[in-house]
């Protein structure tokens, strides 16, 4: 790591001058209380920044907004785009919607930076040396919520994964790396079973690899990178995934360093950002000024980083550590070993307070000064890539069959007997698995079965599919879902059947 940042530095600073209005969301359950005290911390620190309070959460989602958020939130949020969250509660079921997955996709906010860094002695952990930092996708993946039900027992979600979308994160965790003295990037995908989706992850992974020589890369599928994460976090420094196993990754990696209740979260977009702590609302302590505030101040130091606040995110930031090493801990973090006295909420916030301008004696303190620019500012959209070929060869037509028996030779008959000429049943699979021909006696099947249809002299011509669907419908099979089968550049653009 460059000498001159500490293991602590973590900020997403920005050179760009920015207003020094903030939008601050209190929050639900302990959201509010850790955010006044947050604000008492800023404000002794930053008396003239200004707070514009916008309303989202249970409030919003109780006057009938299902996102959780008000029309003139979005208003206020337009003309102050820098947001310092609480935590907040999505009611569960009924349709309503993530506010967390709605301001960032909404926003543009397509980096998730978590620092998860270990502050041993005075906070447990089983990694003294941890200094970890998670870059995460934040837009894409399993998250788009597109959920579909088609049959009686059977429910889908689409995993999106896009080109644009991996080369911007990429790129961000490369010029992350480079802003903060790192050495090494880490992506972490499962492409060993998903070969299309986290496949083109891993495959720009590589690319934007190439152009970063000086830094250095590797790939780990995310069960076994999990798995050392928990066990030798130290083979890691900074680590890109996309959204799910970010999530994932970055609460394992903020337990492992000590407790989620210290950890930051920063969502960075060309246009905005978003900051809070991981944590969540935790509404059975909520109103006992007992939570501890420290994730979501950490947040607060990654925004005034990022507004180029530097004096100030730097101030706090060692006053923190000052007051932790000093034994002052909140309820989560006491123990008889290193802790001093047992702080309320609001005590704790005081605390943090009164050390502004005071250094940590045993932790090493941060120095924002030489605060590198914010790595967003590198990123440029993709040069236009050139469109590949892509010629229709078939189609996957899913049915809701459930027949005696639900035998697919049955079904493969009824199939054949409909399909016209010119296509031919190539595959039948059940939950993936290939059921027809020669499929296995004692595979598992369900309701919902995918047939899949090839042109017999390899390309298909757009209309010969809804002549397919309809000649479907007439033999009594009609279609729940379709995905046409494409080539590009030759190569498929489609999976093949598990035991095809």
């Amino acid at each position: 790591m460059n000498a001159q940042l500490s293991p602590t530095h973590h900020g997403t600073p920005a050179a760009v001058p920015t207003p020094r209005t903030i939008a601050v969301a209190h929050g639900d359950g302990i959201g509010p209380e850790i955010m006044d005290a947050v604000l008492h911390v800023l404000r002794c620190a930053v008396p003239d920044l200004r707070i514009q309070p916008v309303v989202m959460g249970e409030a919003a989602y109780r006057s009938g907004h299902m996102n959780g958020i008000l029309p003139q939130t979005w208003d206020a949020l337009a003309q102050h785009p820098v947001l310092l969250k609480g935590p907040m509660t999505t009611p569960q079921g009924g349709g309503y919607k993530s506010i967390n997955v709605t301001l960032r996709k909404t926003l543009g906010l397509f980096a998730n930076v978590r620092p998860c860094v270990a502050y041993h002695p005075y906070v447990d952990t089983l990694h003294p040396g941890m200094d970890v930092v998670i870059v995460r996708e934040n837009e894409e993946d399993t998250y788009g919520g597109i959920e579909h039900r088609q049959t009686d027992e059977v429910v889908q979600c689409l995993k999106l994964i896009t080109r644009p979308g991996c080369e911007r994160i990429v790129r961000y965790a490369f010029e992350y790396a480079l802003a903060h003295g790192r050495r090494k990037v880490t992506c972490m995908t499962k492409d060993n079973i998903m070969k299309l989706t986290d496949g083109l992850f891993h495959r720009v992974f590589d690319e934007i690899a190439a152009e970063y020589p000086q830094l250095e890369t590797e790939h780990r599928i995310i069960d076994i990178g999990a798995a050392r994460m928990a066990s030798r976090p130290r083979d890691y420094d900074v680590v890109v995934t996309p959204n799910l196993y970010g999530d994932i990754l970055s609460d394992i990696a903020a337990e492992v360093a000590g407790s989620i209740g210290l950890a930051p979260s920063a969502n960075i977009g060309l246009h905005g950002a978003m900051f809070e702590a991981v944590h969540g609302s935790a509404p059975d302590i909520a109103g006992k000024n007992i939570a501890n505030p420290s994730g979501l101040l950490l947040a607060a130091v990654q925004m005034l980083l990022h507004i180029g606040e530097t004096d100030a995110a730097r101030t706090i930031h060692n006053a923190w550590l000052r007051t932790l090493e000093e034994g002052l801990h909140t309820h989560d973090l006491f123990n008889e070993r290193t802790s001093r006295r047992c702080l309320g909420t609001r005590e704790f916030a005081h605390a943090v307070a009164e050390r502004l301008g005071q250094m940590p004696q045993h932790l090493p303190a941060v120095d924002y000064r030489q605060a590198p620019a914010t790595p967003v500012q590198a990123l440029q959209d993709a040069a236009p890539r050139a469109r590949q070929d892509k010629v229709l060869e078939g189609v996957d037509v899913f049915l809701d069959w459930d027949e005696a028996h639900r035998d697919p030779n049955v079904l493969a008959q009824r199939l054949q007997a409909a399909a016209q000429d010119g296509l031919r049943l190539a595959v039948i699979t059940n939950r993936g698995v290939k059921v027809w021909p020669d499929g296995h006696p004692n595979t598992f099947r369900t309701d919902h079965w995918r047939c899949r249809f090839k042109a017999v002299e390899g390309t298909l011509a757009p209309a010969q599919v809804p002549e397919l669907l309809t000649r479907l419908l007439d033999h009594g099979l009609p279609a729940i879902k379709t995905e046409n089968l494409y080539r590009f550049d030759g190569q498929p653009g489609y999976s093949v059947a598990q035991g095809e």
